[in-house]
């Protein structure tokens, strides 16, 4: 019996076994202890090369936070992606922030090519596939990455984030650069037509990268689909396409939206539902190594499936149902309370499914979403 569980557990060890794992690390930098959280999907093999994401809190909050605000996990299990989120330090106010060019003596561009080096030598991490996103601050921190430390970065995307006031004109990217940006037109803290003497307008870090990687000028606009019309917002896509090496700009414009992450599982803010911001942004990760558009593979699927969900509100039962047959092996269904909490987490097995509510508190308002390969369904569950 002792050999059979030496040969096994020697086995495991030879193909390098791995379940899910959320790890607390620490790497040190310039003499500072750092800290990031790192997700790595039970689907994670160390014989296959592995795409990492950067994923970066806002001005004043935290890796923690932006892990569940900004949630890329379960898209990380279905596609296979390293998620890391980096931790800041505290600026001259007491706040954790990134230091984007923001001032200080804190070195963030050389912690997180630091860490990316660090987690290369654990993780079998594809080094032509490191993309970075963030929120608010993060997205400055995404900008900043792709001028200062692009040799490393495929791809960025920002939500809430813009420029700094004329970073474009000392941005030093050293390859075509595909740039997504997410913003609202009400955007309190960092607004859509930018401040006077310290952010750029949206429009004018679109232009600029529009022009940086010679992409069409004029876009083409799309109307996103109101699927969510009691959440005080509607979007616009903005596509620039024929760049060099095959990039594009995007730009999805949230009308009347806040300071907020569209799709996220609570509500702080106006907040957009008609798209979820996380599965955009790795939609459009997934179509670039740092070489450009990645051509000779299978793309995500792009395939549209409709879903019901009813009665909304319900008092006990809702039904979920497809308009037609979709791969269940990885669809999920996720209950969060107001303040985020995760209350419910079931796989969805088939076309046509029941799941009982009954046991939460009447009254209460719920985030849902439904989650498979290739979509990610968002919207408000009211139990009465």
């Amino acid at each position: 019996m002792k050999t059979l569980l030496l040969f096994l557990f020697a086995s495991c060890l030879s193909i390098m076994c791995f379940a899910q794992q959320t790890i607390n690390g620490t790497i040190t930098h310039n003499s500072l202890q750092r800290s990031y959280i790192l997700y790595v999907p039970a689907s994670y093999s160390a014989g296959t090369l592995t795409p990492l994401v950067l994923n970066f809190h806002g001005y004043t909050s935290n890796a923690n936070d932006q892990m569940i605000y900004g949630d890329f996990r379960a898209i990380a299990d279905t596609a296979g992606f390293l998620l890391v989120h980096p931790m800041g330090t505290i600026d001259g106010s007491g706040n954790t922030y990134w230091n984007s060019n923001w001032g200080g003596s804190v070195d963030d561009i050389g912690f997180i090519e630091a860490l990316i080096d660090s987690l290369a030598l654990s993780y079998n991490i594809n080094m032509g596939r490191v993309y970075s996103t963030g929120m608010s601050n993060g997205g400055f921190m995404s900008y900043t990455l792709a001028c200062d430390l692009s040799n490393r970065i495929a791809a960025i995307a920002s939500v809430t984030g813009t420029m700094n006031l004329n970073q474009p004109l000392t941005c030093n990217s050293l390859h075509p650069t595909p740039v997504m940006e997410i913003h609202g037109t009400l955007d309190p803290t960092v607004p859509y037509n930018g401040v006077a003497g310290s952010m750029e307008p949206i429009v004018n870090v679109l232009s600029y990268w529009v022009n940086f990687n010679q992409c069409d000028t004029g876009a083409i606009v799309t109307n996103v689909s109101d699927i969510n019309v009691f959440d005080g917002s509607t979007a616009e896509h903005y596509l620039y396409q024929n760049g060099n090496s095959g990039v594009e700009v995007e730009h999805y414009k949230i009308i009347n939206g806040a300071h907020t992450w569209p799709g996220a599982p609570f509500v702080l803010g106006t907040t957009n539902y008609d798209i979820n911001a996380s599965l955009k942004i790795w939609e459009f990760f997934a179509k670039y190594d740092i070489n450009g558009k990645i051509t000779g593979v299978n793309q995500l699927n792009e395939k549209k499936v409709e879903v019901i969900f009813y009665p909304n509100p319900t008092n006990s039962i809702i039904n979920i149902k497809f308009n037609e047959p979709i791969d269940f092996s990885n669809t999920v269904f996720r209950l969060f309370d107001l303040t985020g909490r995760e209350v419910l987490s079931r796989k969805v097995g088939s076309s046509s499914t029941q799941i009982d509510v009954s046991k939460y508190p009447k009254g209460g308002t719920y985030t849902y979403q439904l989650i498979n390969s290739s979509q990610t369904y968002t919207g408000k569950l009211v139990i009465q």
